[in-house]
């Protein structure tokens, strides 16, 4: 449930209903507005039964929440929020781009890939150092020696980092090299690895399942949050469809669905949802025109050597013309980019 106060509402009114929700045993989450203060209670409503809120002084209403998700629900929070990562941010001001190679093959390259996408306009670099491969044959990551080569382009460039963690162990090494940790699309539903995230401390992107729906996608973040961490992102890197003609379907409508149901920034990353470099740049002006916070970007500077994915990865050259043309846009979308 929430409990929204009438607007201009004063502190001392705030605290007594906030004393309130505490002294029931429940914990208060609050949002508060230039004009309006919602303030969110998860548990059992049943311990607010006598204490009469509705008739608190300067309580407007009481709403139930339906959804089976609360925190990263948009009545819980009707201001988008705003993830701060390493020196920048991600929100509804500017438009992040996330740039680099799907995997880090040696120092060098992620260097020479971490200084190219920086001149170009992207302010946090991403690379994979765990592969979880559809084929265990192929490539799987250099694990914690990728991470080091991480921090070393941090230091050289002062991009912020992410990378993808698969299991706890990769979490534990991780929290020491990068500003953020990703879980991919086959991990969406891996609870205990949600919750652990939820502990970390670090920012979250968290992508898409391959199948899963809007609600189920949400009730994930709903997992990490639960946890106390509410710095959270969401990706989307396309679904299974029955269409063949791209790796996967990117689904731009779960943008502005996203954007009604969650106060949490929306990414789109059309690398991963196509598969196929020639589609990078115009479904990345479309995911901005429907409102994107931000864009993941594959990034490599020799595509047709890549261990990973080369055939949906823009060139060095490739993503500084991307970068270019989406200036324009983001000046439509009334965001700062670079």
């Amino acid at each position: 449930m929430i409990i929204v106060m009438k607007p201009h509402a004063s502190q001392s009114s705030i605290d007594n209903v906030v004393e309130l929700v505490k002294s029931s045993g429940l914990t208060p989450h609050l949002s508060q507005g230039e004009e309006v203060t919602i303030i969110g209670i998860v548990g059992d409503k049943s311990k607010l039964s006598n204490r009469n809120l509705e008739i608190a002084p300067e309580v407007d209403k009481i709403v139930q929440v339906t959804e089976s998700y609360k925190l990263t629900n948009k009545k819980f929070h009707p201001y988008p929020s705003v993830i701060p990562v390493g020196k920048t941010e991600i929100g509804p001001y500017n438009l992040t781009i996330m740039a680099g190679p799907c995997a880090i093959e040696s120092e060098a390259q992620l260097l020479t890939i971490a200084h190219a996408v920086k001149k170009a306009g992207a302010t946090i670099l991403r690379g994979g150092a765990y592969k979880p491969r559809t084929s265990p044959y192929s490539f799987q990551g250099l694990e914690e020696e990728g991470l080091r080569y991480m921090k070393k382009a941090k230091e050289e460039t002062g991009l912020a980092t992410i990378c993808e963690v698969i299991s706890e162990e990769s979490l534990e090494a991780a929290v020491k090299y990068v500003d953020m940790v990703q879980i991919g699309a086959r991990n969406m539903q891996n609870f205990q690895l949600l919750r652990e995230v939820g502990r970390s401390g670090l920012p979250v992107l968290l992508k898409r399942g391959m199948a899963a729906t809007i609600d189920e996608w949400l009730n994930a973040a709903e997992y990490i949050m639960a946890e106390g961490n509410h710095n959270i992102v969401l990706c989307e890197r396309g679904i299974r469809t029955y269409e063949t003609a791209t790796r996967n379907t990117l689904d731009i409508s779960a943008v502005p669905v996203l954007k009604a149901k969650t106060h949490l920034p929306v990414i789109v990353d059309p690398s991963h949802a196509t598969g196929v470099r020639a589609y990078v740049k115009p479904l990345s002006k479309c995911a901005i025109a429907a409102g994107a916070d931000g864009l993941m970007v594959e990034v490599h500077n020799n595509p047709a050597c890549a261990l990973s994915d080369g055939p949906q990865s823009l060139t060095c050259e490739q993503f500084e013309d991307l970068c270019q043309e989406l200036a324009s846009y983001a000046q439509l979308e009334r965001r700062t980019f670079r």
